[in-house]
């Protein structure tokens, strides 16, 4: 898959999570007990995909939801009774909207089960079901663009400049003079330039004191030199 087919499906994949966010509400409010007192451990959920479950420290809840139907759920137990309530919502349109709940005797065979067990804790209850919805997004697109990030980086390459190449080098002229001589004495000026990344003006000096030393001939061939190791 090449990069722009890459990244295209990236972006649809992002636009996928996004466009119900864009259009999303936030439902906000308080469970209240039958005393009109903050359900303080209450438990409320909501069947949007995936299920967001809360547990209400204070009473007060809030859950983002995008354009559509659904039933908001609180469950609270208070001194071995459980109370519950249920509201069906439809939302239309992105904003913010209020609303409270209150909670009544639960008389159905789930709150008798619960009603059997001792020191009944509905945070144990739904811990692992606790989840904070926005948050899925978020670590979504962070992913994505990690993703893209990575996809798109480029490394340079570490290019030594002259002066370290010169640095590192006791006497260049060994080098350059040892490479020929690989060559079998025999090779362009063009192709020590290849071979040597350092400025022409470099090579150039280097190959005039060489040939001062008696070490090599150069020959004029058009706009370049061939460079002969002298016997």
């Amino acid at each position: 898959m090449d990069k722009k087919r890459f990244l295209v499906f990236l972006l649809l994949l992002v636009s996928i999570f996004l466009v119900p966010c864009i259009n999303a509400a936030e439902i906000y409010g308080t469970v209240y007990d039958m005393s009109l007192n903050p359900a303080m451990g209450a438990v409320i959920e909501v069947d949007s995909v995936p299920k967001q479950t809360n547990i209400l420290k204070d009473g007060t809840y809030s859950f983002i939801l995008p354009v559509g139907e659904y039933v908001i759920k609180a469950t609270y137990v208070s001194n071995y009774n459980v109370y519950s309530t249920e509201e069906n919502i439809t939302i239309v349109d992105e904003g913010r909207y209020i609303v409270d709940l209150i909670v009544f005797p639960d008389l159905s065979e789930e709150s008798e089960l619960l009603l059997l067990g001792e020191d009944i804790s509905l945070e144990e209850i739904y811990e692992d079901e606790t989840n904070n919805f926005p948050w899925l997004y978020i670590i979504f697109i962070l992913v994505i663009i990690a993703a893209i990030f990575l996809f798109f980086k480029k490394r340079k390459p570490v290019k030594k400049t002259e002066e370290k190449i010169l640095e590192e080098e006791i006497d260049p002229k060994d080098k350059i003079y040892d490479f020929i001589k690989q060559k079998g004495g025999r090779v362009t000026q063009r192709e020590i330039r290849k071979n040597f990344p350092v400025s022409q003006a470099t090579i150039s000096l280097i190959l005039t004191e060489l040939e001062s030393d008696g070490k090599l001939k150069k020959i004029k061939r058009g706009k370049g030199n061939i460079i002969i190791l002298q016997k």
